[in-house]
């Protein structure tokens, strides 16, 4: 298909740009706990179980359920509303924290942000395909993703100050609210609420037309079932190998600062500014070279371009993967994590 059929550049690249800052949010709202943990516990007299099921599957059990019919619902609906919609649910989910009492109640209101968030990716991955010809969409989609890891860095290094300063405890009382609340609870209104001008930005984008075949509803599920059993060992290696790389870094992140804060007795705001400036840095750099890097490949006429970088990354990041947590002193583990950030984050680009 001609390049003269899809969107002007200008236009295209104005709704990656809306989009990835949109990702920045979602990250921000999304990893903001993995800082927060010793307040959150303190205050809701939690174990560090429970506040593994607030960051991971609160969260993400959720997300993947919702991904498969909002994904649906993004073949024959409007994408970008959708995707505004998604952005003011998480939005206002993530303000609810700010107001949690309890366990019960902080876990309900990660369930509704794992819900919003799933309203983003799938839709965007669509729009961005409709606005890009495929040797071009590498690229777009690489920096679409830098959304994710920008603002899981942001979220580190804002909730690292802010720990720093809000550590002893105490409550903050809101004013024309009149209500108090722990310093920790307020940082979900600082995060969450901006949320709420993003889902605006978002519709200004414009929806690009629809390179597939237009039909009444959305291709049948029995069609796509279809599809997945004919290519069901692409579909099974390309998913659990994504799965496990995604599993370890997640996994990992999540407790790195707390990691450097209990066995090198740093504290919470210089554990959250330096891995969050690695973070942004480094993982941000690799998913854009892991998205240049396959379309060098693919320009030279590799099909399976998006599988070689997969393989590449996933032999070298075993090393450096099994060095950090081993290290004698704090520098020497941030030095194992810069090409462990940078490597792990290079597989989401394509």
């Amino acid at each position: 298909m001609a390049d003269s059929s899809y969107p002007p550049a200008r236009r295209a690249w104005y709704a990656v740009a809306v989009l990835a800052i949109a990702y920045i949010f979602s990250f921000i709202d999304r990893q903001i706990l993995s800082l927060l943990v010793a307040p959150i516990r303190r205050d809701l007299h939690i174990s560090d179980t429970q506040m593994s099921l607030l960051m991971g599957i609160s969260f993400a059990l959720f997300y993947c359920l919702f991904g498969f019919p909002i994904g649906r619902m993004a073949d024959s609906r409007s994408r970008r509303n959708i995707i505004a919609a998604g952005v003011f649910t998480w939005s206002l989910f993530t303000a609810g924290c700010g107001l949690a009492a309890s366990y019960l109640q902080m876990f309900v209101m990660r369930v509704g942000v794992g819900v919003g968030e799933a309203a983003l990716s799938p839709p965007a991955y669509s729009l961005m395909a409709d606005s890009f010809p495929p040797r071009r969409r590498p690229l777009a989609l690489s920096v679409y993703g830098m959304g994710m890891f920008i603002g899981a860095g942001l979220a580190l290094v804002l909730g690292g100050i802010i720990v720093a300063r809000t550590g002893s405890g105490g409550t903050i009382t809101l004013p024309l609210l009149g209500l108090s609340i722990f310093p920790w609870q307020f940082t979900f209104f600082i995060v969450g609420l901006p949320g709420l001008l993003i889902a605006a930005l978002v519709l200004t984008v414009r929806e690009p037309a629809r390179k597939e075949k237009q039909s009444a509803t959305a291709t049948p599920v029995s069609a796509v079932v279809t599809y997945i059993r004919q290519h069901r060992a692409t579909f099974a290696y390309h998913h659990l190998a994504t799965a496990m790389l995604s599993f370890a870094y997640y996994g990992a992140t999540a407790w790195i600062p707390s990691f450097l804060i209990r066995t090198y007795g740093w504290s919470a705001g210089r554990a959250g500014l330096v891995f969050g400036l690695v973070v942004t840095i480094f993982s941000s750099l690799g998913i854009l070279c892991g998205g240049l890097f396959c379309q060098a490949l693919s320009r030279r006429g590799y099909r399976d371009a998006h599988f070689r970088v997969g393989l590449t990354v996933a032999l070298l990041i075993l090393p450096v993967g099994m060095l950090y947590p081993l290290m004698p002193s704090p520098w020497l583990a941030v030095a194992m994590l810069i090409p462990y950030a940078f490597l792990s984050t290079t597989i989401f680009g394509p």
